[in-house]
């Protein structure tokens, strides 16, 4: 990984020193790196040559600290890329730069021996559920948000960018980034969800006991304390000595906060788009009222019956049928959108 990740060139601009040109890796992507005395920030450009002025097409991923290129030790290195992989890329790079950041203090490359069985980035293999303390406390909404404009004011100065558009578009977790960065930076253009949870994240587990509640799966009494617990969770990420022992508690105190107040406040046009079988999005049913309320009509609804959180098509048992994927299709639905 050190040959592969090595720059070529350096300047300084905001205190950050940046690649004049990047590394290709696995003849798919460009990979750059913005370093300060503080942080180090990747993020690939899913291309191998910069000559073609385009827009950019921000795509910010969900949670864990999954890296964007995986070495195998029986195959050839593939690119999970935040997710990106699951996608028509060709159709994106007809109109798009499409670019993805790597997690925080995550590597940009893994042996696949350091990775649990969530493709989740682990430095110790003998403790799979164990994160890199480093992750945890930079696993916060504001940080996403600031790493995420640091990169676009890099791009932003790029021959070959087309600042006339901006696309930035997240999923899951990845949504309350794009969120923030469309409140935060007034050169996006266009927005798009996928997978959002308007209130936030903890709120999805408290309706999740409930409808097992509902369904006989777990007793009443049983799902009051795990209700109680979780907000006894929230309680104590707001406690600075809990977190200083539970730096996990970070993520879920930024990620807990109602999405729903940032996208009040954005003005572009907004894509909504999540699947019926998605308990995180269950409540997406109810944000065009808070839009007829505040007189907004920038907002663009797109609801997926029976497909789940990830998109693909949900079995009679409930379960994900991973042989169903629809992501292709519901992203580029989204890109038609945007060049409208």
């Amino acid at each position: 990984m050190k040959n592969t990740l090595l720059l070529i060139a350096f300047h300084f601009l905001f205190h950050f020193s940046f690649a004049q040109n990047g590394e290709v890796i696995n003849k798919e992507a460009i990979h750059f790196n913005l370093k300060s005395n503080n942080d180090s920030i990747d993020f690939i450009v899913i291309d191998t040559v910069l000559k073609t002025k385009k827009p950019i097409f921000l795509f910010c991923q969900g949670s864990m600290p999954l890296p964007l290129f995986v070495k195998s030790k029986d195959e050839p290195m593939w690119m999970i890329g935040g997710g990106v992989a699951n996608f028509n890329i060709e159709e994106i790079r007809k109109n798009y730069h499409l670019v993805v950041i790597s997690m925080p203090k995550t590597p940009v490359i893994v042996d696949e021996k350091n990775l649990n069985e969530s493709y989740c980035y682990i430095p110790d293999p003998t403790k799979p559920t164990e994160f890199a303390l480093e992750y945890e406390l930079a696993d916060y909404l504001e940080n996403y948000q600031k790493r995420a404009n640091t990169v676009l004011k890099y791009l932003q100065k790029q021959k070959w960018v087309d600042n006339s558009k901006l696309i930035v578009a997240g999923h899951s977790q990845g949504s309350k980034v794009a969120s923030a960065i469309a409140v935060s930076n007034k050169k996006v253009t266009k927005l798009g969800l996928f997978g959002a949870n308007p209130f936030g994240r903890i709120d999805q587990m408290i309706r999740n006991y409930r409808k097992e509640a509902e369904a006989k799966k777990i007793t009443w009494q049983e799902a009051e304390e795990k209700i109680n617990d979780k907000y006894d969770m929230l309680r104590e990420s707001y406690n600075a000595d809990s977190i200083k022992v539970k730096p996990y508690l970070l993520a879920w105190k930024s990620f807990s906060k109602p999405q729903i107040n940032d996208w009040l406040k954005i003005e572009i046009p907004t894509y909504l788009a999540y699947g019926t079988n998605d308990i995180a999005s269950d409540l997406c049913d109810i944000v065009p009222l808070f839009y007829i309320q505040n007189a907004k009509n920038n907002l663009t609804l797109k609801r997926y019956p029976k497909l789940e959180h990830n998109f693909f098509e949900v079995n009679d048992d409930g379960r994900a049928n991973h042989d169903k994927e629809h992501w292709p299709e519901v992203m580029s639905e989204f890109v038609k959108w945007t060049l409208n």
